[in-house]
């Protein structure tokens, strides 16, 4: 696929979509990793002269503006980290985006409102999304993709408009499909995978696709419970998936099979009840056997031995992919086990790729240091889709 650098930009008004989905608590932004990741590209057009309209969506509104998802603290934000002003255009491809960008010099940028405030940006109808995508148009005289955590998603400003302008593909975009690529086409091995989470059923596609490919699988999170069930082990109240046993069962049996090893928990961090994320008050940790978690309790962690093992089996590892956090990690109690498997990624000497999403914004909430890893993506659906070997809308609407 093309990059900027194919691209004529000087005096001309370039479209980027960034992936600038931040968390917000009442209107504060609370993780910024996004918005620094976008930087480098816009900064880069900033510089070659462009006139950059930048557009990304935020959260889930439904189709219409919703002040709740508004994209202004981004904007205040983004100024920022560029050192100039950002334009802020109060809608998608109205009166304010069109004036807005049309009040662009050669080296300035603006934002548009939230993408998803127009039900033409996900619609299933390829009329409507299409409608949508030559309004965005007529805003721009080329496109440039860089918003990888959206590249999974058939949406008018990701799969559609790169069909209407001159394309290429933003640094951002251009960096995580190149680690993407050492992680399926020539792995440096002893190649281990760390999967966590909430739910098993969320990594099942990427578990199949990886158990061709990967030395050993290590398991944590609440998706660990659904894996210690289908080996006949009492997990008391724990997060279970019991109607995804029989497909869990059916991968232990392929991985012993075809010599993948797969680590499970040997113990956890449990507690009575669900933490209180809000106050992060007490929670009463016990730390129990995972093969034996008694009934009232439910795991919330991996315990300090499965911590231990989990950071052996990837300190003589290669390449190392970890997608998910290993308990709650956002709660006191219960983050040692995600702050463990982190900091043992950033002891490796392998090549070490945080999988975006969660397990980014643990990195960033736990303080390590970003740049002791190899690569933190910002696409965790993203991400997984790629390894399960799936064709991306957003790349595929980027290649010529």
């Amino acid at each position: 696929m093309k990059t900027t650098d194919d691209l004529t930009v000087a005096g001309r008004r370039v479209f980027v979509r960034a992936d600038l989905n931040v968390p917000l608590a009442d209107g504060t932004i609370t993780d910024d990793g996004r918005i620094r990741a976008a930087v480098p590209t816009i900064r880069g057009l900033l510089d070659a002269g462009a006139r950059v309209v930048v557009a990304s969506h935020l959260g889930r509104p439904k189709g219409a503006p919703d002040p709740a998802y508004s994209l202004a603290p981004v904007a205040r934000r983004l100024g920022e980290l560029l050192g100039q002003d950002v334009a802020f255009a109060a809608d998608t491809v109205g009166d304010s985006a069109r004036e807005t960008v049309a009040g662009l010099a050669d080296g300035q940028l603006a934002l548009l409102e939230n993408l998803r405030f127009n039900a033409g940006e996900t619609s299933k109808d390829d009329a409507e999304r299409g409608a949508f995508a030559d309004q965005l148009a007529a805003l721009a005289d080329a496109y440039v993709g860089d918003g990888f955590g959206a590249v999974h998603r058939k949406h008018a400003s990701v799969f559609d408009l790169p069909a209407r302008l001159p394309h290429a593909a933003g640094g951002l975009i251009a960096t995580e499909v190149g680690v993407l690529k050492q992680l399926t086409e020539d792995v440096a091995r002893p190649y281990a995978v760390v999967l966590g989470g909430a739910k098993v059923s969320d990594k099942l596609g990427v578990i199949d696709h990886l158990l061709e490919r990967a030395d050993r699988i290590l398991i944590g999170g609440g998706m660990a419970y659904t894996f210690l069930a289908a080996q006949g082990h009492e997990v008391g109240d724990s997060l279970l998936q019991s109607d995804q046993i029989p497909a869990v069962q059916e991968y232990l049996r392929r991985a012993e099979e075809k010599g993948v090893e797969f680590v499970l928990p040997v113990d956890v961090i449990a507690a009575k009840e669900f933490p209180d994320l809000r106050t992060k008050a007490p929670a009463g940790p016990i730390e129990v056997a995972a093969d034996a978690i008694p009934a009232g309790l439910q795991g919330l962690d991996i315990g300090p031995r499965t911590q231990e093992l989990f950071a052996a089996k990837v300190a003589d590892a290669a390449t190392v992919f970890w997608n998910g956090p290993m308990g709650v990690f956002e709660h006191p109690d219960f983050a040692e086990g995600t702050r463990a498997v982190a900091q043992a990624l950033v002891d490796s000497p392998a090549f070490t790729v945080v999988g975006g999403g969660d397990s980014a914004a643990a990195v960033r909430l736990l303080g390590l240091d970003e740049n002791g890893f190899g690569h933190i993506s910002t696409g965790g659906g993203a991400s997984l889709e790629y390894l399960e070997g799936k064709t991306l809308p957003g790349l595929a609407a980027l290649e010529d």
